[in-house]
């Protein structure tokens, strides 16, 4: 029997709306059980989402790139050989008014689209009228994304106003010429020039761009975090000559280069598992204690923080890690994460030490119960054996959310931590359960 397809729900995000990227089914056509309908985006990854049992996708509700809110219908699907003489009738019975949800506004309220000539000194970033939501294909998508334009501020030129890559590019181009310095303004005067990024405002005072999605995901991920989970922090400092020494070793007899940061994601592991009671996140009704050991891992994108998360590090080789982790911060950076790698985990780590900053605090993110904020190794003075020595020294900071976890078990894991950096030999034995990966 037909029924309504509804926009799932995604953990990890705040959002009440995304965005429908791509239909992978056609009309008509059926398809089996996991098998992956529609691709949506939310501010931080792109999701497939997949059927739960074997059917037939009868209607589409929902136009590519538009933006629906959670739990509205995207699509009527149907068992497998079913067919319906009268599908607006289904629909309009299953409760859906017009037929379509959540999709933009007929292409005929939109302004005219006329290609700009290549030359043309006018502006590609007129605001749609009352904010309207655009169509645009799924490669256009993706490349305004990497080069930080909104949908909304860009002029369509395919079918029914439709963005497409040629859009994109035309856009790209003509911020790059409008952003070129012209001659200084007046003394006194207040000239405001073109902006150099989407519905950005330039004066000779300041510069405005306005939030992305992605950007307002993080506040309000980090304020949630602030509000609801009391925060205290634990420091400490590890001697890692022992440590750079094997990673230089290990680089130099293998052909997969590991960092620093790989290490420290290793060593995180074993103190977990030296510590069971940090492996835990806090829920409404109880403390979650996990039996293997996810570690999220910070990476920086032009367009905001997001944190992938490694499965299984207790039982990864270093080198493992290595590889997983530049896959994860490649596809960050480039907006191809899915939705699942963005979630579980109970610690995060977060590395400033290649800006060479010396120690800093983090903010916890939410469900994770810490976060792990990793220092520069700088050469400090330290005393061995009644002397002083030279040695390099890296500094780390754990935040952990008071909740679940008391001082002294925080303490008692930086402790374990600071003593795998230091023996670090320990970090090449994995466990045997688990076998190599």
């Amino acid at each position: 029997m037909a029924g309504l397809f509804l926009m799932p729900e995604f953990a990890a995000t705040d959002n009440s709306e995304a965005t429908l990227s791509q239909w992978v089914v056609p009309v008509g056509e059926a398809f089996r059980a996991s098998d992956t309908i529609v691709v949506v985006e939310t501010a931080k990854a792109a999701v497939d989402v997949e059927a739960d049992s074997d059917g037939v996708l009868l209607k589409t509700l929902v136009a590519e790139g538009a933006e629906v809110r959670v739990g509205d219908p995207i699509a009527l699907l149907g068992a497998v050989g079913e067919s319906v003489e009268d599908m607006d009738l289904v629909i309009a019975e299953l409760g859906v008014v017009d037929g379509v949800v959540g999709t933009a506004p007929p292409a005929a309220a939109d302004p005219p689209a006329t290609p700009a000539p290549e030359n043309s000194s006018r502006p590609a970033v007129p605001v749609p009228a009352g904010g309207k939501r655009r169509f645009a294909s799924p490669l256009a998508r993706r490349l305004a994304g990497a080069a930080g334009l909104e949908l909304e501020d860009l002029v369509g030129t395919g079918p029914d106003g439709r963005i497409v890559r040629s859009d994109v590019e035309l856009a790209k181009k003509q911020r790059e010429q409008l952003a070129e310095p012209s001659a200084s303004p007046t003394a006194g005067s207040f000239t405001e020039a073109v902006a150099p990024g989407p519905s950005s405002v330039t004066t000779n005072r300041y510069t405005e761009v306005p939030h992305t999605r992605l950007r307002r995901a993080i506040a309000r991920r980090l304020t949630e975090s602030v509000q609801t989970a009391p925060h205290f922090r634990v420091n400490g400092r590890a001697t890692v000559d022992r440590l750079l020494a094997l990673r230089a070793e290990i680089n130099a007899a293998t052909d997969v280069k590991v960092s620093v940061n790989d290490l420290v994601v290793k060593a995180v592991a074993h103190a977990h598992l030296a510590v069971p009671a940090m492996n835990v996140v806090w829920t409404a009704d109880s403390v979650r204690t996990f039996a293997a050991v996810d570690v999220a891992v910070a990476v920086a994108t032009d367009n905001g923080l997001l944190t992938p998360v490694l499965r299984g590090v207790d039982g990864k080789s270093v080198a493992a890690i290595g590889v997983a982790t530049r896959d994860l911060a490649a596809r960050a950076r480039t907006g191809r994460l899915q939705q699942q790698e963005l979630e579980g985990g109970t610690v995060c780590v977060t590395n400033l030490g290649m800006y060479g900053t010396h120690s800093f605090d983090a903010i916890i993110n939410p469900p994770q119960s810490s976060i792990l904020a990793v220092g520069a190794a700088t050469s400090e003075p330290v005393v061995v054996d009644g002397a002083v020595v030279v040695a390099s020294v890296l500094h780390l900071t754990v935040s952990v959310d008071h909740r679940p976890v008391d001082g002294a078990t925080a303490a008692e894991w930086m402790r374990a931590l600071v003593n795998v950096l230091e023996n670090p030999l320990a970090l090449l034995v994995e466990r045997q359960e688990k076998g190599r990966q």
